[in-house]
């Protein structure tokens, strides 16, 4: 498999990683420009980039490459050890590392009316989508038409079977609020962009009052965005789809959700 269809599975599987690629050399090294190395988030690798002691500095730089999403240049001198040098060939390396941002995903709990809705319009905005429900009958290619992965677990078995990051946005548009006292212990913890609650303000007042009777603080609860969605007065499942990935493209984009309606002079318009 070549890097790039590498790079494009591991996209399509939520995984994020960073490439390391050996740009520039000068004198005696290990291995020369081009030389390539995936690092996953927990120190896992594939290539090398010539292994010692140069490598494992490259790997923990890379580990911090992926934190912060943002690309770095690292120099390593082979000349000296005494001096801070990550080995003894003779020559400086220089290794270019590029983060590779697991793909946005969206996370379907309930494959109900709204959840088939959802997975439609998801899927034309450009997601990965996963559809996850515990009755097999709601979470098929048949129920479910469209998403990558159909997961037909407990809520309690994602961590297991499903690869959560910072680029994760979990929706639960559940068939009630029993499912949801049940699911959210579990996915308060995990990594995501969001983590939003389908249902009006009383239902969700039902189960903010449940779940603090279970320990669960305000403080992680204020954290779900619930009711989720803007406020659209959306009656039909593919209203209500499209107020919740309203929400969502909102947020990504940095957006205010107000309205755009505007009236004014070509010098007060602004970029």
């Amino acid at each position: 498999m070549s890097w790039y269809a590498r790079l494009h599975e591991l996209q399509q599987r939520g995984e994020s990683a960073a490439v390391c690629t050996v740009v520039r050399t000068r004198g005696s090294v290990p291995r020369r420009a081009g030389a390539k190395m995936l690092v996953f988030a927990d120190g896992r690798c594939e290539g090398t980039i010539g292994g010692g002691a140069m490598e494992s500095r490259a790997i923990a730089a890379a580990q911090e490459c992926i934190r912060s999403g943002m690309p770095r240049l690292e120099r390593y001198g082979l000349v000296d050890p005494q001096a801070g040098d990550a080995g003894v060939c003779g020559g400086e390396v220089e290794i270019y590392m590029e983060p590779i941002e697991a793909a946005p995903t969206i996370l379907v709990i309930g494959g109900g009316h709204v959840g088939q809705a959802i997975v439609h319009l998801a899927r034309w905005l450009g997601f990965r989508v996963v559809v996850s429900d515990d009755r097999p009958e709601y979470c098929s290619p048949a129920a479910v038409p469209g998403a990558d992965e159909y997961l037909a677990i407990p809520v309690a078995e994602l961590s297991q079977r499903f690869q959560f990051t910072p680029q994760t946005y979990i929706l639960m548009p559940t068939r009630g609020v029993p499912v949801d006292v049940e699911a959210l212990p579990h996915l308060l913890g995990v990594p995501h962009a969001y983590l939003g609650v389908i249902g009006s303000r009383r239902r969700w007042a039902v189960a903010v009052q449940m779940l603090e009777a279970r320990g669960v603080s305000r403080a992680a609860l204020q954290r779900v965005h619930a009711p989720m969605g803007l406020e659209l007065n959306a009656e039909t499942p593919e209203e209500i789809a499209l107020s919740i990935l309203s929400e969502i493209v909102m947020l990504r984009r940095h957006g205010t959700g107000d309205s755009m309606k505007w009236l004014g002079s070509p010098d007060d318009a602004g970029a």
